[in-house]
């Protein structure tokens, strides 16, 4: 069977949704929405599009994910407290070996692509 293109596309996800995990969060009660669109065969690259409301929490990354903000900001913050904001048209790399937080404010929408070895 050939190869065939996959579009990323609403209604072609399989979705879920839940609370961030009670133990990592700081602030808030954020909830989280994910659409996950594609995981390859050796399980390790996933994509998708991910949601949350307003929280803080912390993060530790074994993962490299690529992002691109859709909607909405976050403060992302590293375990040194340097801090930057994301916002709607931002696109970044988060490595494996990340830690520190995530806030969302207000609500956030991003695409995600995450690699993990």
């Amino acid at each position: 069977m050939a190869a065939k293109l996959l579009r990323v596309a609403e209604g072609n996800a399989v979705r879920e949704a839940g609370p961030v995990a009670p133990e990592k969060v700081l602030a808030g009660n954020p909830q989280q929405w994910t659409e996950h669109f594609f995981t390859n065969k050796k399980e390790n690259f996933f994509c998708g599009i991910w949601s949350s409301d307003a929280g803080k929490w912390s993060l530790t990354y074994t993962e490299d994910e690529f992002c691109y903000i859709i909607e909405g900001e976050a403060e992302i913050t590293d375990s040194e407290g340097v801090s930057e904001r994301v916002v709607a048209g931002d696109a970044f790399c988060i490595p494996a070996g990340f830690s520190g937080t995530w806030e969302t404010i207000g609500s956030v929408k991003k695409f995600y692509s995450i690699y993990e070895e």
